[in-house]
């Protein structure tokens, strides 16, 4: 009796931990994989590093993973890929397991879970050519606000708002990369969603604030609140040609334009989405009522949707109720805000919105086994905090929304500083034309066109879960980071 109660004692003590995540420290682990067709040797870090307040107290820290290839003979011309996701709220997982980090999770090609939940090797990973950092935002992951001696945690303003958010990273990457000895190397910053938002206000923050010069910013289904934030109906019309590009996926445009391909069509519903369908939203209750069927009777022809919900909703149709009436009277089925390839089933047919998000919660269901076996299996960072895949981040300030300005500052700035934007046409929450309205907006002299990329592919929000656009992103990737690491002129125009 008195040997299995030591026994069950040294069990307890050896498994009990304190609930908090180190401040700073660090996990170093080596490993092999095939990447891009070669054998190539990296090492891994998952470690925390702090945030610190004016007087240098500690008031967070950061979760990050950071994979570096060996036997490099010139690390500086190594370049450096510093990777976020969005939300805000969200971790910096789904591009980590999904998409450019060495290790994949296990689903199918087209990005359904599959059992048993795990890792394998990811062939199209970017660390071939470039090294890659991935940040945890502060509440996600394991990153968490540092209370003072006093047991008192900073004031949530310090992190969880737009200009917040860019200033006290643009203050950590200063600090990693400082620590990590990279300042001679060429740097990427990419962010998915709202990381769109994030590394356009970085773009500027690194280059104003801490003085490091970008040679690429790269943004994946890029989330704009200068359109998402506005009430103004004109800009609905941007949605039309993603309600074109889900229609045809699911077979609901007319014969005339589901026997075209995707690519072949699309170009016709941007132009009708800004040459009529943008000044009839612009008129309002002012528009006649000739026009208004008119339009009416064009958006059906290019959304699958009837004549009749269009003019209900006077020509302003949310992207809610196109994915509950798409497949309303033929499937009965709605489809997935992030991605519109998938299915969902609501209690009733009737109503204006989803009940749910289908593609959310199969990625979830995919994701998150496998990046807590993961992290803390394989690259043996132990810890019983939790795995914030999102984290409580509200209320988030997005007062003073100025980071279109501030990528096109850092631009002009910066000769050698280049823009990739990706984007998935089913993705119904950033669309596709909408990332590419954008684009031109950042720049509206146009002078700078020649350095922004436009690349979009057959799949939604994260185009990289279905494996032939994984394929086609990731060479998309490295092309763009091999094209600009090393510039041949000199920084001037």
């Amino acid at each position: 009796m008195r040997l299995t109660l030591i026994f069950l004692l040294t069990t307890f003590l050896s498994f009990s931990q304190s609930r908090k995540i180190p401040v700073d420290t660090m996990v170093v682990t080596n490993h092999t994989g095939i990447i891009n067709g070669q054998n190539l040797s990296y090492t891994a870090t998952a470690g925390t590093q702090p945030v610190w307040d004016n007087d240098g107290n500690p008031i967070a820290t950061l979760y990050y993973t950071y994979y570096e290839r060996n036997n490099v003979k010139n690390r500086a011309k190594r370049p450096l890929v510093i990777s976020f996701n969005g939300g805000p709220g969200s971790a910096s997982v789904w591009m980590h397991i999904g998409y450019t980090g060495p290790k994949v999770l296990n689903i199918d090609d087209e990005g359904y879970p599959v059992q048993p939940y795990g890792m394998r090797d990811n062939p199209n990973s970017i660390l071939d050519v470039a090294d890659i950092v991935y940040v945890n935002p502060v509440n996600t992951g394991f990153s968490r606000m540092i209370p003072d001696k006093d047991g008192k945690l900073p004031d949530r303003k310090t992190f969880f708002g737009i200009n917040a958010d860019i200033k006290y990273l643009a203050e950590w990457i200063n600090t990693f990369v400082t620590r990590k000895q990279r300042w001679e190397s060429p740097k990427y910053i990419i962010g998915e969603s709202y990381g769109g938002t994030r590394v356009m206000g970085l773009a500027n923050a690194l280059q104003s604030n801490e003085w490091m010069y970008l040679n690429g910013v790269i943004m994946v289904s890029p989330a704009d609140y200068k359109l998402y934030s506005t009430s103004q109906p004109v800009y609905s019309a941007l949605n039309l040609p993603y309600y074109t590009a889900a229609a045809w996926y699911h077979k609901m445009l007319p014969a005339e334009l589901q026997q075209q391909d995707l690519t072949d069509i699309l170009p016709q519903a941007e132009d009708f989405a800004i040459n009529k369908l943008m000044p009839a939203l612009a008129k309002g209750g002012m528009i006649s009522e000739a026009e208004k069927n008119t339009v009416a009777e064009k958006m059906s022809f290019y959304s699958g949707l009837s004549k009749e919900s269009i003019m209900k909703n006077n020509l302003d149709v949310p992207t809610s109720f196109f994915w509950k009436d798409l497949l309303r009277n033929s499937e009965g089925m709605i489809i997935g805000r992030l991605d519109s390839r998938y299915l969902g089933i609501d209690k009733r047919e009737t109503g204006s919105r989803p009940d749910y998000s289908p593609e959310l919660t199969t990625w979830n269901h995919a994701f998150t086994p496998a990046i807590n076996y993961y992290i803390r299996s394989f690259l043996n960072f132990k810890t019983d905090v939790k795995y914030n895949m999102f984290g409580n981040v509200n209320p988030w300030d997005r007062e003073n929304d100025n980071v279109r300005d501030g990528l096109r500052q850092a631009m002009v700035q910066n000769p050698y500083l280049k823009v990739l934007i990706q984007s998935g046409y089913y993705d119904g929450a950033t669309t596709y034309f909408g990332a590419k309205y954008t684009m031109g907006q950042i720049d509206p002299s146009g002078k700078l066109k020649d350095r922004f990329t436009y690349k979009a592919y057959r799949s939604g929000h994260m185009m990289y879960i279905r494996n032939d656009d994984l394929i086609k992103a990731t060479n998309d990737l490295r092309n763009f980071i091999k094209s600009t690491m090393n510039p041949e002129t000199s920084a001037k125009y």
